[in-house]
């Protein structure tokens, strides 16, 4: 193994950034406001009409102090864990005595649940106590802690408690007991990857090396051979021998060493998770092979299976990835924890190779892919992202059950509603990073944020109405004059920016996609970046052949999609004009305020087509102005038909 040592930078803590943003900071209040009471209501099965959920309960009875059977799913625990680490976000930033008291009286509750040995599950202490450990490819154990992990470590820093870390502790102490490469242990490791990147946020927080290094054998250790851990599992405990094999262990991302890996396989959640993992550890490491073959997968994934909205994972059957350029629009699966995790994988990339390519797939995710998979209230949630959407069919055919037409409100399995939460809780993470001499700009959020530079403090304010206006104000303040340089986001659609510094026009040169002002900075200075923001019609691979002939109109990091709310039914028979002549406006009182896409198009005169199913007649079109919606306000008005990429001339020259 080659260790070398890369020059990486720091997402800021999230302590350190304050949100006042006006697209952004209304979400944040809807988390704090709203989301967490509705998710806490649904965990105690308060919601009525709401898929029921029984996660409180589930501990209560392993805890001993009610009688009862464990209710969901082998992985339920997740989501009140997902929930605890939103909690633990939202009092980062502000201080709550209502939600504290909440948190510190669960944690006192899973301490109650845990058992003497460490041992932490639900479903395993109520229902199947002599099964523990004994089907790690299935049973999401490992998933669970994981979760608790990363849970732990946001109410600790949050707070400075260090209750949940000694629970935590504990748990991980009883699994190194379980699992590791010493004799009499199982060489075993996760089915569902998760607790790669939380060991690792433990180990950042506590310096244990027991935490780093449980992290690099779970890694290391999977998928190899002769024999493969799956194999071993499944033999011990005298299950059906067909399910044996590596040709089915891509699923899990387990057919090969991870070092051997090369292409995205398998379900999409697991593996963006585990690549995330494997650039953490590669961090604390300095392992660069590690980071090749993430690398490696991150191209297969965004240049060969992911769409335009950032999500990835585009096959219902096992929530997978399937094959290059396989991305159906109808029955994309594109699950809202996918897009969230390829955030993940894409903000820990930005920090080891300082490029922009990676922020600008973080920022699509974002706006789009992740963003559709809640609503307006924040109270119904995807679960699934299709980019088209026929109810008529959608409803009726078995071969699309996963496709909801319409936001949910719960769900049997609900890891997507308290993941969004936790993301939208933590979004100060990803705007900033910084090394000893730089800082640099991810994302255009209104914020206040500070570095460190020369042994003073400077503090960055932004100011932006992005993402639908294309300018950036930036405040230095500092006690006085500090040499540092500023790494700014040039984003991938925009080909032209301008840059003033107190009034005066800068000329900059770019690295990595970012804008690079290196400079004494003085105290007051106000920087001013200008990015135009023109319409974008995007063609995609010729290889993708759900899409050709056809084109989507993006503005910014906004992908847009036609509704049946404003352009009628039938909205595959839409044709957009050679000279559409697209335009973009702002309409306040629409879907809490968006700017909309208007221009061009022809449809079928519905007038002259007779009443048979095929004729050697041509259709007459009639020219009729169309309107675009941001896509991840879509099903926002009811239920409708809803479409992504539209017929076009403007596919040829």
């Amino acid at each position: 193994m080659k260790h070398t040592q890369t020059g990486l930078m720091r997402p800021v803590n999230l302590k350190y950034v304050k949100v006042t943003d006006a697209f952004w900071s209304p979400w944040q209040a809807l988390v704090k406001d709203t989301i967490i009471s509705y998710q806490w209501d649904a965990l105690n099965d308060r919601i009525p009409g709401a898929a029921p959920s029984h996660t409180i309960d589930n501990f209560e009875i392993a805890a001993g102090k009610k009688e009862g059977q464990h209710y969901g799913m082998v992985f339920q625990d997740s989501d009140l864990y997902k929930w605890m680490e939103t909690v633990s976000y939202v009092l980062a930033a502000n201080r709550d005595e209502k939600w504290e008291k909440v948190m510190d009286e669960v944690i006192e509750l899973l301490e109650q649940a845990q058992e003497e040995d460490g041992y932490l599950n639900t479903y395993f202490t109520v229902s199947h106590p002599e099964e523990k450990w004994t089907n790690l490819k299935d049973d999401h154990e490992l998933y669970c802690a994981g979760h608790l992990i990363e849970a732990a470590v946001a109410y600790y820093e949050a707070t400075g408690k260090e209750k949940i870390i000694r629970i935590v502790g504990q748990l991980v102490d009883h699994i190194m007991t379980v699992l590791g490469p010493e004799p009499g242990k199982k060489r075993g490791y996760p089915g569902h990857p998760e607790i790669e990147l939380a060991l690792i946020k433990l180990y950042r927080v506590t310096k244990e090396e027991k935490y780093l290094q449980l992290c690099q054998f779970f890694i290391d250790e999977r998928g190899k051979q002769s024999p493969h851990y799956y194999d071993v599992e499944i033999e011990q405990r005298g299950d059906d021998q067909v399910q044996r094999g590596v040709h089915n262990y891509d699923y899990f991302q387990a057919h090969l060493p991870m070092r051997e890996q090369t292409t995205a396989e398998g379900h999409s959640v697991r593996a963006v998770y585990l690549y995330s993992g494997i650039v953490d550890l590669a961090v604390e490491l300095s392992d660069d092979e590690l980071l090749q073959v993430s690398r490696t997968l991150w191209e297969n994934t965004v240049n060969k299976r992911m769409y335009i909205t950032g999500g990835i994972g585009s096959s219902a059957y096992q929530e997978r990835f399937t094959v290059d350029y396989d991305l159906p629009n109808d029955r994309a699966y594109t699950e809202t924890c996918a897009a969230i995790a390829l955030i993940f994988w894409a903000q820990r990339m930005i920090q080891v190779d300082g490029h922009a390519r990676y922020a600008d797939i973080m920022e699509r995710a974002l706006y789009n892919g992740a963003l559709s998979g809640i609503s307006l209230d924040g109270k119904r949630y995807f679960y699934v992202n299709p980019l088209e959407v026929w109810p008529h069919t959608a409803n009726h055919r078995h071969d699309m059950h996963t496709v909801k037409t319409t936001r949910q409100p719960w769900f049997g399995c609900a890891c997507c509603p308290p993941n969004i939460a936790r993301l939208l809780a933590s979004l100060g993470e990803y705007i900033y990073s910084a090394n000893d001499t730089e800082a640099y700009v991810h994302l255009f959020i209104g914020s206040e944020t500070q570095f460190d530079f020369n042994n003073q403090t400077v503090c960055l304010k932004q100011r932006t109405d992005y993402p639908w206006e294309g300018k950036a104000n930036f405040t230095v303040s500092a006690a006085q004059p500090v040499d540092f340089t500023l790494n700014i986001r040039q984003p991938e659609w925009c080909q032209q920016a301008t840059v003033q510094l107190n009034g005066q026009t800068l000329s900059y040169t770019t690295n990595k996609g970012y804008i690079k002002l290196q400079r004494t900075w003085h105290p007051g200075d106000q920087l001013t970046l200008e990015m135009e923001m023109p319409i974008n019609i995007v063609h995609a691979h010729p290889e993708v052949r759900e899409n050709a002939g056809k084109v989507a109109l993006q503005r910014g990091p906004i992908v847009y999609c036609l509704e049946e709310a404003d352009n009628g039914r039938n909205l595959h028979d839409i044709h957009l004009a050679q000279d559409a002549s697209v335009q973009s406006t702002f309409e306040p009182s629409l879907l809490n305020g968006v700017t909309v896409l208007t221009g061009k198009a022809y449809r079928t005169d519905s007038t002259h087509v007779p009443d048979q199913l095929y004729t050697t007649q041509v259709y007459p079109k009639i020219p009729f102005e169309f309107k675009a919606i941001p896509y991840y306000t879509w099903a926002n008005r009811g239920e409708g038909e809803m479409l992504v990429w539209l017929r076009s001339d403007q596919t040829t020259s």
